[in-house]
């Protein structure tokens, strides 16, 4: 069955992505900074899958993760860079610098590390999809995000300069995953952000979407939705 790794699966998106994709049948490998949810979450899906403690923005991590899943589970078909970060509402120059430093380390620097670990297998294979997940901030603007904005921003480019490096038969993509209410949204809308769909209302239409992405798709920009609320 295919496998499909995904990162931040500790909440929101990632969370829903990998309970969808193992209701569809792939072999879910995943990681995230919650020793709790991850345990949680390997004893709800079952053995066959795979969830580690894993900080993106640590290279020694990153490499254990690989360590871990590359022998076990093999490359993945699909790989997804979803775990992010946002920055507190404010205003560029009150941003502190600690947290912008580790928006970017875990935004950027953390879908470095990944690709790094996890695509020259991908490619020694010949085969395989990278899916960086971008934002409605990284093709458009909005005030007091802007740290966040420039992180996304930076995945579509970094995203679409890799589909230009890759070799035949496989493909990056930026994905826009439309706006959903995770605990993300709520940080910057509060009470606001409960008119949009839920994750795992969003996941029953991204995980078949995410699954029918091919080689053709290379370097295409791809948004998910609209995505009915129920």
């Amino acid at each position: 069955m295919p496998h499909v790794l995904i990162t931040g699966a500790t909440r929101g998106l990632g969370l829903a992505l990998a309970r969808g994709f193992a209701a569809a049948g792939w072999t879910v490998s995943g990681c995230g900074t919650r020793h709790d949810v991850l345990e949680a979450l390997s004893e709800e899906l079952g053995e066959s899958h795979h969830f580690q403690v894993c900080d993106v923005s640590d290279a020694n991590s990153v490499a254990q993760l690989a360590n871990v899943i590359l022998p076990c589970l093999g490359p993945p078909d699909l790989l997804i860079n979803n775990a992010a970060l946002i920055n507190a509402n404010a205003p560029l120059w009150e941003v502190p610098a600690d947290e912008f430093s580790r928006l970017i380390d875990v935004n950027l620097k953390g879908v470095h590390l990944v690709i790094r670990a996890f695509l020259p297998s991908m490619i020694e294979r010949g085969q395989g999809i990278v899916v960086n997940l971008s934002s409605g901030w990284g093709r458009s603007t909005s005030p007091e995000v802007a740290p966040y904005c420039a992180t996304k921003w930076g995945i579509e480019g970094l995203t679409q300069a890799l589909a230009q490096e890759l070799p035949d038969g496989l493909a990056a993509i930026p994905l826009n995953p439309g706006i959903i209410n995770t605990d993300m949204l709520q940080s910057c809308f509060g009470p606001g952000a409960d008119d949009c769909p839920t994750p795992e209302e969003w996941a029953r239409i991204a995980v078949p979407y995410l699954m029918a992405i091919g080689i053709d798709d290379n370097g295409n920009v791809l948004t998910v939705g609209p995505v009915p609320t129920y």
